[in-house]
């Protein structure tokens, strides 16, 4: 027997034998409702192709179960992997993430907060731009709706789960210092917090070593494009003097990236052996660093867990709203692991 067509949830509550409001409450939840008309509306299901609107059902609510993701760019492995994580975290939860990219513009990233505020989210998952970003657009956000910051905090005092980078660059720093030259720091353009927190701790952290701090400041316009940045920068400096020292510490994985491939385009080693020239370290184990040539050390970001933790601290601050308490959690500050690879 051909399996039946309808249009709407009323078509098939009425074919079903049950009210709207039963049929949706199914939907929401089967253990809501009697075992008898479960099974019913199971048979009934079982014999069509309905599928329910989930998306304009949640529309028509005060609170919907969506939720928005908005990060700078989908172009970066290390956000497509933590929005995958955050994705399934919210799927486990009942939620349905409603995923946005700014394209590192201001003005999309200002769009994307009037997109998530129409689509009547219940709350926000954000990676703001950060220098960029628009403050009035994140406050407005913030103001309608429970909102939770990822990766840069962006100046707001908003909920926010990130890295320690004091930590985190600390652990490298020493690293360094202790297994061949000290390194130079290969600075990026302060987009984020994240890059004054990380030249912050360097420079801390090769006094505490005995070291005196150099500090290389990345000579271009501000770009989200890194790899290009770091490649530029590094012909820039074997062009006009050569290079300062044997260990280069870039402020991330990107930027490191360019960096080894303009070394290696003007014919120098890269590695920790005595036969090489220069020994490379990023920050972040972006997706792709066990993949360079030679392998990039790095400090790995814990993405599972920011990814947990964001979601988590999300449903507790909603939760929170609808019932007048206050979370007990904030923030949350993860600390790095440090990834000895043979680059550096």
């Amino acid at each position: 027997m051909a399996k039946k067509n309808y249009k709407s949830m009323d078509d098939f509550a009425t074919a079903a034998g049950v009210s709207r409001p039963t049929l949706s409450k199914y939907f929401d939840d089967p253990s809501q409702i009697k075992e008898v008309t479960r099974k019913r509306i199971e048979a009934a299901l079982k014999k069509s192709h309905f599928e329910p609107n989930l998306f304009a059902r949640h529309l028509n609510r005060k609170r919907t179960r969506n939720i928005g993701i908005l990060v700078p760019t989908m172009s970066d492995p290390f956000y497509v992997q933590v929005v995958s994580l955050i994705e399934l975290e919210l799927r486990e939860k009942g939620f349905w993430p409603v995923q946005i990219s700014s394209h590192t513009r201001p003005e999309l990233e200002a769009e994307a907060v009037r997109t998530l505020l129409s689509l009547k989210v219940a709350g926000a998952i954000v990676a703001p731009l950060g220098a960029g970003s628009r403050r009035s657009a994140l406050e407005r956000l913030s103001g309608a709706i429970p909102v939770v910051c990822f990766d840069n905090p962006a100046g707001a005092d908003l909920p926010y789960v990130g890295n320690d980078n004091a930590q985190s660059m600390a652990a490298i720093v020493q690293y360094l210092c202790r297994s061949g030259e000290p390194p130079i720091f290969l600075e990026i353009p302060h987009l984020t917090e994240n890059a004054g927190e990380r030249q912050e701790s360097y420079r801390a952290t090769m006094a505490r070593e005995g070291h005196t701090p150099l500090v290389i400041d990345c000579d271009a316009p501000p770009s989200w494009e890194f790899e290009r940045l770091g490649y530029e920068q590094m012909q820039r400096i074997l062009a006009k003097d050569g290079l300062p020292g044997k260990t280069l510490l870039c402020a991330n994985d990107r930027f490191a990236f360019g960096a080894m491939a303009a070394a290696f385009a003007s014919g120098l080693k890269i590695g920790r052996s005595d036969a090489c020239d220069v020994r490379i370290a990023g920050h972040d184990d972006h997706p792709l660093s066990r993949y360079t040539c030679p392998s990039l050390t790095t400090m790995a970001q814990n993405a599972p867990e920011i990814a947990a933790k964001s979601v988590e601290l999300l449903l507790a601050h909603i939760e929170s709203e609808d019932d007048g308490t206050t979370p007990a959690t904030n923030k949350v500050i993860l600390e790095a692991t440090l990834v000895m690879r043979e680059s550096a």
